[in-house]
C-alpha cells in the first residue's frame, strides 16, 4: 500500500528531479523567443507543493497529503504546463480522497482522473504532448490494476507507459521531429514520476543538485524600495557553446558593471553565472546570448507594486465589492504598467514573457479590487490558463478571464469597455476589438533554430508578426519596420503604435516612426508609446 508518508516523499523527490534537470527541459522548448520556459514553470510550480508538504507528519493519510499538494500546486501553478501538472494531481487528490492508504486500483484511478482533468482543460487537445504521456501512463496503470494490483508494480507500469508516450511524441507533432526533440511538457512529468517511483519503488529521495531555489519574478513588497538604483535584478546561466562570439567572462563582468551594480560573474565547468541590478534587462541578455545558450533566466522588478490603493481594501488584503466594474492586467515595464493604470486597471500584475504569474498572484490581485465584477486581462497566450484557474477559485464576486494574448490586444480590448452597457455586451465588444489587432513582437533569438527551412541564430533579431517569425536580421528597426508593413493594410487599418522597451531610446524609435511615416505617408496614424517592456525590443500594434 502507499502511504501519506510515501505520496509525501515521492512528491518532494518529483520536485528535486525536475528541478535538477529544469534547464534540459527548457533547452526542448523549440521556438527560439525567450518565455517562460516549461521546465522551469513546471519546477516552479510543484516547488511551492513540496514546500508545503514538506513538514507533514509521517502519520497523515494519503487522502490529507494528495489533498495538500494539489491546494499547493493550484495556487503555485505558471504557464500553461504548469497548470496541467496542478490539474493531473487535483485528479489524483480527488481519487485519494479520504484514504488512509491507496492500493493498486486507487492509482489506477488517480492516473485516469488525473489524465481526464488535464484533458478537459484544454480546449484543444493535441496529441504529442503531456496530455499524451499521462493518459497511456492511465491506460497502463488501469491494465495492469487487473492483472496485479500491487502499488508498485501499477507504478512501474505507468511509468513505463509514460517513457514510451514521451519517445512516440515526434511521431504525433511534426514539429518536434523535425527539431529532433521530445515534447518539453512530456519530459517534465516523466521527471516528476521519476521522482516519486524512486521513492515508491526503492524508499530513495532524490535530493537536490547544486542551488534548488527558483526566484519568483513576481515578489512585490521590497523593503527600502525608495533606495533602490535600478530596477530589475537578473539572474541567469550561460552555458559557453563552441560557436559563441564571446568567452571571457571578465569581459563580461567590465560590461555588465557599466550597466548596473551588484553584479556577480562566476564561471565553473563551462557555465557562467550572472546576477546583476539594472535598468536595461534586456540589453544584458542580449550580451549574455554571445556567450552562449542562456538558462534559467529570472527577471525581478524591484520597484514593482500594486499601481494603485484598490477600493476598499481590507488589511488581509480581500476588498468588499463596492463599484460594479474593475480590472486586472499582467504587463512588464513601467511605461505599460502607467498606460494600463490610465486605462482603468485597478491592478497591475507584473508578469508576461519570461515572467508568469502564479495563479496565487492572479488571485489576491482580483481580491483586492473591489468590484463586483473583475474583469483580467492576461495579455499573454501562456498566463490565460492561470487566469481561468484564478476565476474559477473566486466565489464572492464574478471573475470574467478575456483571453487578451498580447499587450496590444489588451489595450484595444480596454479602450473598448463601456460601464453603461452589461457585462456580456462588453465581453463581446472588447473581445472584437481584440480579435481585430494585429501584434508584432520585435525581440533576439534565444537559441539556434530553423523555421520554415530559414537558419535562426542566436542572438539575431526576429520579427513576430500575430505569432509567426516573419523577419529575421540584424537591425531592429529595420525589422520593427517590416513588420509593421508587412500588417497594415491601408483598405482595413489607420493606426500604428509602436511601444518600445527599455534598452531603446526615445529617439530610436522616432527613427521607426520616421520610416514608417516615409513608407505610408497619410494612411496610416503613427503613434510612439515608452513602454519599457523587457524582452521585447519593439511591440508593434496596428488597428
Amino acid at each position: 500500500m502507499i502511504t501519506g508518508k510515501m505520496f509525501r516523499d515521492g512528491v518532494i523527490s518529483g520536485a528535486n528531479n525536475i528541478a535538477n534537470s529544469r534547464q534540459a527541459v527548457d533547452a526542448l522548448n523549440i521556438f527560439p523567443v525567450p518565455d517562460g520556459d516549461t521546465g522551469t514553470n513546471m519546477s516552479m510550480t510543484i516547488a511551492s507543493a513540496k514546500d508545503d508538504i514538506k513538514d507533514m507528519p509521517d502519520d497523515a493519510s494519503i487522502g490529507d497529503v494528495s489533498k495538500r499538494v494539489a491546494s499547493a500546486l493550484l495556487r503555485g501553478a505558471r504557464g500553461n504546463s504548469g497548470v496541467i501538472l496542478s490539474l493531473i494531481f487535483r485528479g489524483f487528490s480527488k481519487a485519494f480522497k479520504g484514504l488512509e492508504q491507496a492500493g493498486g486500483k486507487d492509482i489506477a484511478r488517480a492516473f485516469r482522473a488525473g489524465s481526464d482533468a488535464a484533458y478537459k482543460a484544454v480546449m484543444k487537445p493535441t496529441e504529442g504532448t503531456i496530455l499524451t504521456v499521462v493518459r497511456c501512463a492511465a491506460e497502463a496503470a488501469e491494465t495492469m490494476a487487473e492483472i496485479n494490483d500491487e502499488p508498485i508494480e501499477v507504478c512501474v507500469a505507468a511509468l513505463e507507459a509514460a517513457k514510451q508516450a514521451l519517445a512516440s511524441t515526434p511521431d504525433l507533432l511534426p514539429v518536434l521531429k523535425k527539431a529532433g526533440v521530445v515534447d518539453a511538457g512530456g519530459q517534465g512529468f516523466l521527471l516528476i514520476l521519476k521522482g516519486i517511483e524512486s521513492v515508491i519503488g526503492n524508499d530513495v529521495i532524490i535530493r537536490p543538485i547544486g542551488e534548488e531555489a527558483l526566484a519568483d519574478s513576481t515578489d512585490s513588497a521590497v523593503e527600502g524600495i525608495s533606495d533602490i538604483k535600478n530596477n530589475y535584478s537578473i539572474k541567469l546561466e550561460i552555458h559557453k557553446t563552441s560557436t559563441a562570439k564571446e568567452s571571457s567572462p571578465e569581459k563580461l563582468r567590465a560590461y555588465l558593471e557599466a550597466l548596473g551594480d551588484g553584479v556577480s560573474v562566476s564561471e565553473d565547468r563551462g557555465i557562467i553565472r550572472v546576477e546583476v541590478n539594472t535598468d536595461a534587462p534586456g540589453t544584458v541578455m542580449t550580451t549574455g546570448a554571445k556567450y552562449g545558450e542562456m538558462y534559467d533566466i529570472s527577471i525581478i522588478n524591484s520597484r514593482q507594486k500594486p499601481v494603485q490603493e484598490p477600493v476598499g481594501q481590507t488589511e488581509d488584503g480581500i476588498a468588499e465589492p463596492e463599484k460594479d466594474y474593475g480590472f486586472v492586467s499582467v504587463c512588464a515595464g513601467d511605461g505599460l504598467n502607467e498606460l494600463f493604470v490610465d486605462l482603468g486597471s485597478d491592478v497591475v500584475v507584473s508578469g508576461g514573457q519570461t515572467m508568469n504569474p502564479s495563479t496565487d498572484d492572479i488571485t489576491k490581485a482580483v481580491l483586492s479590487v473591489g468590484a463586483k465584477t473583475v474583469f483580467v486581462l492576461p495579455n499573454n497566450k501562456n498566463i490565460i490558463m492561470a487566469a481561468q484557474m484564478a476565476r474559477d477559485e473566486i466565489k464572492d464576486r464574478e471573475v470574467v478571464v478575456l483571453e487578451t494574448k498580447t499587450i496590444p490586444q489588451g489595450i484595444a480590448a480596454m479602450l473598448n469597455f463601456d460601464e453603461t452597457i452589461g457585462t456580456e455586451e462588453n465581453v463581446e465588444t472588447m473581445m472584437d476589438a481584440a480579435s481585430r489587432t494585429q501584434t508584432a513582437n520585435i525581440t533576439f533569438a534565444a537559441r539556434d533554430s530553423e523555421v520554415d527551412g530559414r537558419p535562426i541564430q542566436k542572438g539575431q533579431i526576429m520579427g513576430i508578426c500575430n505569432g509567426t517569425i516573419r523577419f529575421i536580421g540584424e537591425d531592429k528597426e529595420q525589422i520593427a519596420f517590416d513588420s509593421a508593413c508587412e500588417m497594415f493594410n491601408p483598405d482595413e487599418n489607420s493606426l500604428i503604435t509602436v511601444i518600445y522597451g527599455e534598452g531603446m531610446t526615445e529617439e530610436d524609435a522616432n527613427r521607426l516612426e520616421g520610416m514608417l511615416g516615409e513608407r505610408l505617408g497619410d494612411t496610416a496614424e503613427i503613434s510612439v508609446v515608452d513602454g519599457g517592456q523587457p524582452v521585447y525590443y519593439y511591440i508593434i500594434s496596428v488597428e
